[in-house]
């Protein structure tokens, strides 16, 4: 029987501060850190790999956390999300994301359907509808072909999208796979809608809108400013614009789409990159196939991720390592660092699925915790993160634990020879580089020159950024996500975080305001 209890009650979290800390800078000098690297190591779906070498564990360390495991009862509470458990307690609501690209234990029928087959319905649909797309079967009024898609949405309908489609761009092209060029528009600030207006033709595209409510006022103003430069354009918007709603929104049944195809409550914004609203835009833009290949990545990294068997389970070792540095070392943030520029806004996507999902102060009951739980999570492509923030990283008075992302291989495939290496060879040896500068540092008479050293990383490491390999980092990284939120016995899927903002800006555009708010409502002129 799973039990949910706070993480300060376990006797594992009053036994892992008496281990002995582990001298970072020490155990990875020489050929002791070889052997580590060697060592600790964990295989991951799709030729990726998971090396927590450089972090600051030991056997000691991964025995106590493998008792964390086993008392939090990991293993057993994602086996009872993926069987249809009511995990989401703030909203009392089933957490089903993973069904999306699998299924992973017992059939799940909610509302009298079985979720599993909805959402492969839903794939369904939209890989007919994309390659009517791509074949000229559905085209604009003149009969000519859509170019280009844009999707249009906020926060999980924009940020998980987007960075998966920039992800899969340059791979898609070198492969004969790009479709359709996709842009989104996201802020309610319309000089986003406007700048994206103005880089495309509009006669030639097709417009995502992304709200599963059918209510979020961003996306749905973002909607009118779209329909407005369509209908400028002499152009008839039911004929460019589809919708990806739930079933029983005001967009569902609407003539002013093409078509409509559906996702329910049970997945979250920030986990919905594998559901219609990730399906939509990148069926469009790559084909299904392509998309296909992305839920096959993120299915083979889901079942690592059920592996009971605590070390052979990237995500957990990796959720584990990050409780251990957030309650027992003190690190109050995290640094995601992709080694590829096709990942430039995977760092943006996990911020959301990590801050939104554990940056709570209350646990899963809405009684207050007396821990830590989620860490300040950013982060930047290397190299130029390097020439950005990685000087407080190196010598900073905080010590902010890494994780980084490499691969051996360019999407392009082509590369050049200076000065003796090729661009992607000079990428990874600063990949290397930076793992080892920050656990062993440097020593130097000169204080301003030295490097303490001691600041740990994690490193995942594969062949090249393809569909499936995006899709394999994309559950590992919502996986520890979850996992953590387990031991810290927090509700990782709902946000109410976001809410009370969302209800001063009605009451500001309402003009019913007082006090500071009237204030500041004055000074923005509004």
């Amino acid at each position: 029987m799973v039990t949910w209890s706070n993480f300060d009650t376990l006797t594992s979290y009053e036994e892992l501060p008496k281990i002995e800390r582990v001298k970072l800078a020490e155990v990875m000098a020489g050929e002791n850190g070889a052997d580590r690297v060697k060592k600790y190591s964990i295989p991951m779906a799709a030729g990726l790999t998971y090396n927590y070498a450089a972090k600051q564990v030991d056997d000691q360390v991964l025995e106590g956390l493998e008792k964390l495991a086993k008392e939090a009862q990991l293993a057993d509470k994602f086996k009872a999300l993926y069987n249809g458990e009511v995990i989401n307690t703030g909203e009392k609501r089933l957490v089903l994301h993973h069904l999306t690209r699998g299924q992973l234990g017992d059939a799940v029928v909610a509302d009298g359907v079985d979720k599993r087959a909805f959402y492969v319905e839903q794939q369904e649909k939209i890989a007919e509808f994309a390659n009517k797309v791509h074949a000229g079967e559905i085209t604009n009024a003149a009969g000519e072909k859509f170019t280009t898609v844009v999707q249009i949405g906020i926060g999980g309908s924009d940020l998980g999208p987007r960075a998966m489609y920039l992800a899969l761009e340059n791979w898609a092209k070198k492969n004969g796979l790009f479709k359709m060029e996709a842009k989104f528009i996201s802020n309610v600030d319309p000089d986003d809608a406007a700048a994206v207006l103005n880089s495309i033709d509009v006669a030639h595209s097709i417009f995502i809108l992304v709200s599963k409510s059918g209510t979020t006022l961003e996306t749905l103003t973002n909607e009118s400013f779209v329909k407005d430069a369509l209908k400028n354009a002499g152009l008839d918007a039911s004929r460019h614009m589809i919708a990806v709603t739930s079933e029983t929104s005001p967009l569902a049944k609407s003539e002013d789409y093409l078509a409509a195809f559906f996702m329910d409550d049970y997945i979250g914004g920030r986990f919905s990159s594998t559901s219609s609203v990730g399906g939509a835009v990148l069926s469009l833009a790559f084909g299904p196939e392509v998309f296909a290949q992305f839920l096959e990545g993120a299915a083979e990294e889901d079942k690592l991720a059920a592996n009971e068997n605590v070390l052979e389970n990237p995500a957990m070792v990796d959720a584990l390592i990050g409780v251990y540095e957030r309650n027992v070392l003190g690190y109050p943030a995290t640094a995601v660092l992709p080694y590829s520029q096709a990942l430039s806004r995977f760092p943006a996507h996990l911020q959301q699925a990590d801050m939104e999902s554990n940056g709570k102060s209350v646990n899963r009951f809405g009684e207050p915790v007396n821990y830590p739980t989620g860490p300040v999570l950013f982060g930047e492509p290397g190299t130029n993160g390097q020439h950005s923030f990685y000087q407080l990283l190196h010598q900073g008075t905080d010590i902010v634990p890494l994780q980084f992302v490499g691969f051996k291989n360019s999407q392009i495939g082509t590369d050049v020879v200076i000065q003796g290496s090729t661009s992607q060879q000079k990428l990874c040896a600063n990949a290397a580089a930076q793992v080892v500068a920050f656990a062993c540092g440097k020593e130097d008479e000169n204080l301003n020159k030295k490097f303490d050293g001691g600041r740990p990383s994690s490193i995942i490491i594969g062949e090249t950024l393809d569909p499936k390999a995006l899709g394999a980092l994309l559950s590992h990284f919502e996986n520890k996500i979850m996992f953590q939120g387990f031991v810290w016995n927090v509700n990782s899927f709902d946000q109410e975080g976001v809410q009370l903002g969302k209800v001063l800006a009605k009451k500001v555009l309402a003009h019913e305001t007082d006090g500071a708010l009237k204030a500041y409502s004055d000074l923005l002129n509004i």
